[in-house]
Parts: C-alpha cells; structure tokens; sequence
C-alpha cells in the first residue's frame, strides 16, 4: 500500500481552480496557440485573418486589410457583414462581447451562418483577445458604426455607438501581450506568405497588406486561384508542360479543387488544405489523392504501350517525381486530429477525392495527350531509377552500410542506447571531429566528421545518392531510411546537430545536409529533431576573465564590459578546429551552456522554392536571390 510522505502539500476541494473567462487562455496560452513564440505571436494575426476569410467563404466579403502598425499593433479589417451586436436573447449581453470574451462561443457552429470554416476547434478572436494588452473591435452595420475596447480579455466599456456608417465589415485592432508572450515583434515575410497563400486559395478576395514600421505596402489577388499557385511553385522550375492541370468538383457537401504540374526535377511539392487550413501532416484527402494518381497513371500508361503486360507497375513515390500540386478541399463538418489541425480525419473525403480524381484526371490525360507523355515519360524514368536504386540499396546492405551490420568507420558512437537522450553532431572536417570527439560527453553525444561537400541531392535521384559515401553514411548513422522508406522509429539520435564551420563554405555545406534532410528524410524536420549548433565568432580574455562573442555586436558589447580594447587578447576563431576540446565543449557542445537553433518548416511552398532557388539547375533566380539578401550575409570570406 503507497504511503503518503509527511511534506506532502494537502489536497482537498480548495485545490481545485475554476479559470473564470479567458483566465484559462492567459495561464496556458500555449495550449490554444501552440507556443508563446514567434510562431504563437502569428498565430493571433491568422486567427483574426481567418475570421475575414470565412466571410469570403459566406461570399459576403471581397476585401480584406492587414495592417502592422507603428505602435506595434495589428490591426485587420474586411467589408463583410459585420459581427452581430445585438444581445444574444439567452445571455442578454451583445453578441460581439460574448464572442470576444467566452471560449467557444461562436457562430461557426451554426450551419445557417457559416456552411464551411475553418475555426472549430473553440480557438478563435476570443483568444486573440485574451492574449492582447488591447484590444479593439469596431463593427459596421444596420447602418451605425459601434465600437468596443477591451484590456487582456475584458471589456473596459460597454459597447457603444460611435457614428453612422452605409458600409459593412469588422475592424478588429490589437497589440500581443508581451507578458504572456515571448516576443511582440511580428515578422512582415512570414504574415505576407500566409496571405499570399490565402489569396491564392481564395480567388475572389484581394488582400491589401500594409507595414507602417517601414512603409512597405503589398496587394495579394490572384483570380487564377491554386493553379496560379502551382505555376507560383514552379516559378523556378522547368516545367513540362503548361498551364497546370486543374481539376474541380463537388462529392456530396465537400467541394475538391487539386491543381497539378510537373517539373523536371527529382522532388515533391505538394500541398494540402482542408477550409484553408494547412493540413502538413496530411490526411484522408491527400491519401485519396496519392492513391488516385497512382491507380490512374498506371491505367494510362498501360493503355498507351508504356507498360508492357505484366511488367510492374508505377509505384506512387514513381509519379509524384517532379510533381508540384495543391489540394484544396472544402468540408462542412471537418474533423481534424489534434488542436493543431496538421491531418484531417474524415473518412468519407479519401472516397470523395479518390473518386474525383480516378475520373477528372483520366478524362484529362485523354484530351491533352502531350501532357499525358511528358507526365507518364518522367514517372517511367522514375521507375527505372528506383530500379537501379534498389540494386544500389541492396549492394550497400549486403555490405552492411544501411541496416544491421554495421554503423560508419568514422562515426564515434556514444554509450547510451537511449534515442531520446542520444545527440548526433554532424562535423565539417577531421580535424574539428578530432576536436568534437575530445570534447563530448561520450555517454550520450556521437560524433560523424565529413570530408568534403557533400552531394546536392536538390539535382540527384536516389541511385546517385546511395553512390556516395557521406550520403550513406549519413543514412547508416541516423537510422531512419530514406523517402518512401522512412521510419522515424528507428531513429537513433533525437537530436541531430549540424556543426560547420562559420565561414562561407560551412554555409554551403550546412544547406547540403538541410537539402538532404528537408528533400530525403522530411520527418526529421518536421517533428523537430535537426539543430544547429552555434560556436563563437571570438574569444576574449583580460586577466583571467574570459567571455566568448558569437556576433560582431557582442564583441563590441563585451570590449564595453572590459573597459576597451587595452590589455584584451581577441581571438577570432576561423573554424571549429581552432578550439581546443575544452573551449568546443564549453560553448558549443554541452547542454546548459550551448546554443541549439531547432530547423522548423514553417511554409513548405516557400521552404521548396528557397531549395529550388539555392540548390537547383538554374542560375538567374540564384544570382537575383543572392543579390537581394547581400545586405543580410553575416559570415563573408574575401
């Protein structure tokens, strides 16, 4: 029988908290938003966006205005119908308060009002305004102009009548709490994809968004749609035929848009959204599609003589090769997994979308047959590929490079068979591997030195891949597989740390493995197991105070500290090799001390374009990029 300890606290009735109104929201903010980051601090703007955007859905709204102001506010506004205002006749308080103050409150729920949204998951404005120092809401309709204030989730005044007004819409204006979150600074790129991307999900809206800070203006409409936004996608790619295929219909009560073309590239971009939303870890749709394109080119090229009787068919990593496609489909009842809203779970949509794309895809291939033998060309040459591919799988495992027999000669493993505490730290170089190697904690960190670049597998299939020896090795030591064959559940290190150099070739080396990575095993990503280890620009020392500088900025900082340069022996370090073991452990290696910076993905279209941009075949837009990013270059070897 367990046995309570004497100290411990007592534990009755008045343990028990009640979070009164929005209180809940403010003590785990991070449980409505994800996280009290960057990513949370967004997170509020795209909830109000989103508000606009299901008017835009109700068809009652064509303009929609973002503004990041000077004062640090955000404010967005459209010309919809207005948040009722009138008292909700059970309640008897205004309608618009009780949206803006009670969680899950809401006119989602009602099918009269909102026939297809995103937001159902009770996280919505009401947050928005739990999370704000203030918050500011004017509402025209019924002819009049009303306004409400409210301070960190309560209204300061009752609701009032300002003025008169023929128009109708929400402006909704509020400033990020910086008590509750980590940081208020909104970034201008990250808002303005978001927006893009909605413009293009949503053809009938222009988007106007404006930064006073730096009075910078853009418009977002694009009455292509999502097939704008594949050929948006493949901007800088050749691609193999024009315009993308577009496809639409309607199953039931879910309306199916897919857009798709292929580029002569090895990689797969492909995007999914359900009610706007990007579902990234997938879901009923995008398995309803994957299986449709597979089950219908197959059918095709055997029609046509590309396949020959009983000779095997396409498989589906074969005809996604080079494909650039975006899924959008609207559901009235969406059930999605998890609050974060990353896969949808309705069964009935992989059906819809199977059946819809069997038919629209095959009558496609029948009317336009040089698209038909571009798209068939490319996956046969896939399948040929993956076949040369398996042999030189089959080769390195009788070898024992990719399973079983053995790990890399170079790779120092450490003890622990923990995955969870185990550290994989990627290495520019014998000589700052040596250094690593003195330095780690040998009971959970590994050590993989490279020699050289590796290969840029942005302009490789995979039968090249697995010809060389730091691909391999990276596979062997990792765990997981490669492509189709990835299984996140052997992986051997939680986390995986790329260790380069500070200097422009361990740049280059360090978008390599990120290519890989991103490219060949995107699970790794995604579920945030790759960091990057950030080792010092200088050392300084006077007397026996020492104090490292990872920035030109903190250098200057700490030659303040010491009184100026007199009697200070500044060190810079050119490489990792420069430091002794003791000094690589001290700020780069040991937890506690360190710095990690987590790899995310926050936009996949944007992250496959910077890949396209940085590793691909094509010169110009790598120049231009270049170009217009060389005031941001901080690490520049002359």
């Amino acid at each position: 029988m367990a046995q309570q300890t004497v100290d411990a606290p007592a534990y009755d009735a008045s343990s028990i908290q009640i979070l009164e109104g929005l209180s809940a929201v403010r003590r785990r903010p991070g449980m409505y938003i994800g996280s009290t980051d960057a990513r949370g601090l967004h997170h509020l703007v795209y909830e109000v966006v989103d508000n606009a955007i299901d008017e835009v859905l109700a068809g009652a709204c064509t303009e929609i205005v973002v503004t990041l102001h000077s004062d640090g506010s955000c404010s967005v506004s459209d010309d919809g119908r207005g948040i009722p205002v009138e008292n909700h006749p059970k309640y008897n308080r205004p309608a618009l308060e009780i949206v803006m103050t009670v969680l899950h409150a809401g006119s989602k729920f009602d099918r009269n009002a909102y026939k297809v949204s995103g937001g159902l998951h009770g996280v919505g404005v009401h947050v928005v305004n739990a999370l704000s120092e203030w918050f500011e809401v004017r509402v025209r309709r019924d002819g009049q102009e009303y306004f409400q204030r409210y301070e960190r989730g309560a209204p300061v005044a009752p609701l009032q009548v300002v003025g008169k007004s023929d128009a109708t819409g929400t402006e909704a204006r509020f400033k990020p709490d910086s008590t509750v979150l980590e940081t208020v600074d909104f970034d201008r790129e990250t808002i303005g994809r978001r927006l893009k991307e909605l413009s293009f999900l949503n053809s009938g809206v222009t988007i106007q968004f404006h930064d006073e800070r730096v009075d910078a203006h853009e418009t977002f409409h694009h009455a292509g749609g999502i097939a704008e936004f594949v050929e948006d996608i493949n901007q800088t790619s050749n691609v193999l035929f024009r315009p993308p295929i577009y496809l639409h219909a309607k199953r039931d009560t879910t309306d199916i848009e897919l857009a798709m073309q292929y580029n002569d590239g090895y990689n797969e971009t492909s995007l999914a959204f359900v009610n706007n939303i990007n579902t990234v870890d997938g879901g009923s749709h995008v398995v309803g599609f994957r299986a449709a394109l597979t089950r219908t080119l197959n059918d095709y090229a055997r029609r046509r003589g590309f396949l020959k009787g009983d000779k095997e068919g396409l498989t589906g990593e074969d005809v996604r090769e080079g494909l650039a496609s975006v899924l959008s489909v609207k559901v009235l009842e969406p059930q999605f997994e998890g609050q974060t809203k990353a896969r949808l779970g309705n069964s009935e949509v992989k059906g819809q979308v199977e059946s819809t794309v069997n038919e629209k895809l095959a009558d496609y291939l029948e009317e336009h047959p040089a698209a038909g033998q571009a798209l068939i060309l490319k996956a046969v040459q896939a399948a040929q590929a993956r076949e040369a591919a398996r042999k030189a799988r089959e080769l390195t495992r009788r070898k024992g490079l990719l399973e079983g027999g053995g790990l890399p000669g170079k790779l120092a493993d450490c003890h622990s068979r923990d995955p969870a505490e185990c550290e994989l730290f990627i290495v520019e170089g014998d000589s700052a591997g040596g250094t690593a190697k003195q330095g780690r904690d040998r009971e959970f960190q590994a050590i993989l030195p490279l020699r050289g670049k590796i290969l840029n597998v942005e302009k490789a299939r995979l039968d090249k891949m697995l010809e060389n020896e730091q691909v391999r090795s990276l596979i062997q030591a990792i765990g997981i597989g490669i492509g189709d064959e990835q299984d996140l559940a052997n992986l051997r290190y939680h986390k995986v740390i790329v260790m380069t150099d500070a200097d422009v070739d361990g740049a280059h080396i360090r978008t390599l493995l990120l290519t890989l990575f991103y490219r060949k095993m995107p699970g790794l990503v995604s579920e945030g197991h790759v960091f990057i280890a950030q080792a010092p620009l200088y050392r300084l020392q006077k007397g026996t105070r020492v104090q490292y500088a990872y920035t030109d900025e903190e250098r200057e900082a700490a030659l303040k500290e010491f009184g100026g340069m007199k009697g200070v022996i500044l060190q810079r370090y050119k490489g990792l090799g420069e430091m002794n073991a003791e000094q690589l452990a001290e700020t780069t290696m040991r937890p506690g001390a360190r710095t990690l910076l987590r790899v995310t993905v926050e936009d996949a279209a944007h992250a496959n374009e910077l890949f396209q941009v940085l590793m691909g075949e094509e010169v110009e837009p790598r120049r231009e990029y270049i170009q217009e990013h060389a005031v941001e270059v901080t690490n520049l070897d002359i």
